[in-house]
């Protein structure tokens, strides 16, 4: 089984103010993909999801990707 990206790159956070980053872990129709396919770990995937939704918020990251 693959490791955490976040783990193994040593991230303590997960910021919404990095789209680029976001974008790998969010699908061609804007849905956040699951862990078992991203390999998240359970804590960081409820990190990333949150600062998903809140870039989303702000508008750094669409909704519905065209």
């Amino acid at each position: 089984m693959k490791q955490c990206y976040f783990c193994s790159q040593n991230l303590k956070d997960v910021d919404y103010k990095e789209p680029g980053l976001l974008k790998r872990f969010v699908s061609a129709q804007g849905k956040i993909i699951d862990p078992q396919h991203t390999s998240t770990c359970a804590k960081h995937q409820r990190r990333l999801a949150r600062a998903i939704k809140r870039s989303r918020a702000m508008g750094l990251m669409s909704a519905v990707r065209k």
